[in-house]
């Protein structure tokens, strides 16, 4: 289109302007069938007389109408250049932005035919785009922000542009799933008195997600997409049912603890080691779950929905980051040519436990625990082919000497002062009686709490002690050195598994029964084995030294020292229904130390989720769900704060987040308006009447402000 200068006529105080349509636009393009855009233009003008002669289209009268009538026309020679007819509906959209912006409103220099141009999403022969200019800008900010809330009636597109923004990510491979959810107040959440399946209990409150995937994906493709779990709908209630048993175990800077019995602001301990605040707990009532069990031996008990974070061979060899899948997603496709599939996290960094008191120096305890006489039918003893052990047992055990009586036999005496009592009580007997380890013999000794659950310095020092005792380097060509340990007690046996595990090491156990094995020689005679051995094989860290003993130490250096410990997922298998809670924990991985030291979490990483409807959310309810976001994920929170129908009262967690998160780096509210809805024209003007009402009668929602929780209106 060319125009010429604009001519003023000072004596009447008019404007002129004259359009040329290029030949490749039919004339019907611009104007309309049956001039229809041409009727709505010369009404929304009326100051402005317009006329149209072969394909010059001329415009004279008020020099404001004037001139809009002017980039009318020049904006929509931009959208028709690119394709996209114009309508009417267009027509008035783009209107109303050139007067917003000739009035000065908004802060963006967005035009017509850059918000109608603007395409999100192509499927099944149509194209969805924003189609006014506060749509456009709330698609932008879905684009730059990692939150974004959009706040506005029904009708404005807030649900349906997330929507289609999400498929877009979907298909960029921006995300690797999509969550859709909403409250399912009608209902209280409490669906179990409806009848039905759970998914026909919940499809009425689903239904318009599932309209609006309908328009933008192949139909055929939902059922698959939604059964590999890369997209999921379910109602808020559900959608946090990431859940254990009651009973399960978590780990605390005070030791185990059933996850049933934490609250809010208790302490668990993270994938680094360290204790992190439990952010919030969420009863989940009675569902099936599953024995989720590494090729360690390591296992724990989770919900279909659990999350995992998992890495694969070919994600390590392509450096690619983890990956965060759902317990039954992975049923079924645990095995890559007979390997393992799924690799499981380790602690970055031994366990931090707060420092306990000990009666007995650590390394000393896990000398005596291996190769001690603890009977207390004769004085302590010791016995090891290796000096440096003795003397180094002598030196932790303070009034005590290591007395040499032959061979590798010492005898732990009391260090005797002029003028004690004869009667006077062994120091390492007594401290022995005080842990109970007195009388145990080579197949009940255990480890003591207090040692178990005590700092890391204390941990190693017991395992260093064990290890040097009853333990031993065993190289392996061409991998990374393990360390053997054996023992005739299942609670030491435990207690070891336990041990290397705090410290972010693997251990697994087996069993060789007494019956059939050779016999042991005890000084020149056979002696029967009365008690089966179990052997535990370890794999340490490289920064964890398993040995003080110089010949085990520099053989398990020269042999490779420690490497990478690592888990795998070795079954998945269904183990009954039981009572199940969800918690969310504050560490920036999400990750937290569950049974056997496996790591798992509750939040949602590479997926984009939308909470439709979050008007009908109590504040409560907004937390879990914001504090669910994962890594490289994206929320788009949808709402209208007039339309509430939670109990009386119950304040909006959509009303309520908006005082809160305002201004926060990288949260975004955008607002809708009634200018916005894009349903039928009636819809607009019905959300203005009512606007206009409860200003001139001091109402919300057509009930008084001041009785609204007696009224019909029910939100606050």
């Amino acid at each position: 289109m060319t125009q010429t200068p604009t001519a003023q006529t000072p004596d009447q105080g008019q404007a002129r302007a004259h359009f040329t349509v290029p030949d490749k636009h039919p004339m019907v393009t611009v104007l309309g069938s049956g001039d229809a855009l041409l009727r709505v233009i010369e009404k929304a003008f009326p100051a402005a007389d317009i006329h149209v002669r072969g394909n010059r289209i001329s415009a004279v009268g008020d020099p404001g109408d004037v001139a809009l009538v002017q980039r009318l026309f020049d904006e929509m020679m931009l959208v028709l250049r690119t394709g996209q007819p114009m309508t009417e509906d267009a027509v008035e959209r783009s209107i109303a932005m050139l007067r917003a912006s000739g009035a000065g409103e908004g802060d963006g220099q967005e035009t017509p035919a850059e918000v109608l141009t603007q395409n999100i999403l192509s499927s099944r022969g149509r194209t969805i785009r924003p189609k006014t200019l506060n749509q456009k800008r709330y698609v932008d900010a879905i684009d730059k922000h990692t939150v974004v809330f959009g706040i506005g009636p029904a009708g404005t597109g807030k649900t349906y542009l997330a929507m289609a923004k999400a498929v877009q990510a979907l298909q960029s491979k921006q995300v690797n799933r999509i969550i859709l959810t909403r409250p399912a107040v009608e209902a209280g959440e409490r669906l179990g008195f409806l009848p039905g399946t759970l998914y026909e209990k919940i499809d009425p409150y689903l239904r318009p997600l599932y309209d609006a995937l309908h328009d933008m994906l192949d139909p055929d493709s939902i059922p698959r997409l939604m059964a590999a779990g890369t997209i999921e709908v379910a109602p808020l209630a559900y959608m946090r049912g990431r859940a254990q048993p009651v009973f399960t175990n978590v780990l605390t800077p005070d030791g185990w603890r059933p996850i049933g019995d934490l609250r809010v602001g208790d302490l668990v301990i993270g994938s680094n080691g360290e204790p992190t605040p439990v952010l919030g707990v969420y009863p989940q009532g009675e569902k099936d779950v599953y024995r989720v069990s590494a090729q360690d031996g390591s296992w724990t008990l989770c919900c279909g929905e659990h999350l995992w974070t998992v890495r694969t061979a070919s994600d390590r060899r392509r450096n690619k980051p983890w990956r965060v899948l759902e317990t039954q997603e992975m049923i079924g496709n645990l095995r890559a040519a007979h390997a393992r599939r799924y690799e499981l996290p380790m602690l970055t960094a031994p366990v931090h436990l707060p420092e306990r008191k000990v009666p007995m120096d650590p390394y000393a305890l896990g000398l005596l625990l291996g190769d001690g006489c603890l009977t207390g039918s004769t004085t302590p003893s010791f016995a090891t082919a290796d000096p440096e052990l003795a003397q180094a047992l002598e030196a932790a055990l303070p009034g005590v000497v290591a007395r040499h009586k032959g061979g590798s036999d010492y005898v732990l005496n009391r260090i005797k002062s002029p003028g004690d009592v004869v009667t006077l009580e062994n120091p390492v007997t007594r401290i022995l009686r005080e842990l109970d380890l007195l009388r145990t013999r080579s197949h009940s000794k255990f480890v003591p709490d207090d040692y178990l659950h005590n700092s890391a310095e204390v941990r190693l020092a017991l395992l260093q002690g064990l290890l040097d005792s009853d333990g031993g380097p065993v190289a392996q060509a061409g991998r990374t050195c393990r360390i053997q340990y054996t023992t005739t007690s299942i609670l030491l046996r435990d207690d070891v598994v336990s041990l290397v595990r705090s410290l972010g090491g693997v251990a697994y156990a087996r069993r060789r029964p007494a019956d059939g094995r050779k016999p042991g020689l005890a000084k020149g005679r056979q002696v029967e084995h009365r008690h089966d051995a179990h052997i535990v094989d370890i794999r340490l860290p490289e920064d964890i030294a398993p040995f003080r003993l110089a010949r085990k130490a520099e053989r398990y250096l020269m042999a490779g020292g420690g490497g990478n410990p690592s888990r795998f997922i070795d079954s998945i298998e269904p183990a009954g229904r039981e009572e199940t809670v969800c918690i969310q924990v504050a560490a920036e991985d999400s990750l937290y130390v569950t049974q056997d030291y496996l790591l798992t979490h509750n939040t949602l990483n590479d997926a984009f989720i939308i909470l439709d409807e979050a008007q009908n959310t109590s504040p409560e309810q907004m937390k879990m769900f914001l504090t669910r976001l994962g890594f490289d994920s994206k929320i788009v929170i949808t709402g209208d704060v007039t339309q509430v129908d939670l109990p009386s009262g119950t304040k909006s967690g959509l009303r309520q987040v908006q005082e809160i998160l305002e201004g926060i780096d990288d949260v975004h509210f955008s607002r809708l308006t009634s200018q916005d809805v894009v349903r039928h024209k009636l819809v607009g003007r019905i959300v203005d009447a009512y606007e206009k009402y409860d200003s001139e009668n001091g109402t919300e929602n057509g009930s008084h402000r001041s009785t609204r929780g007696k009224a019909g209106h029910k939100g606050k």
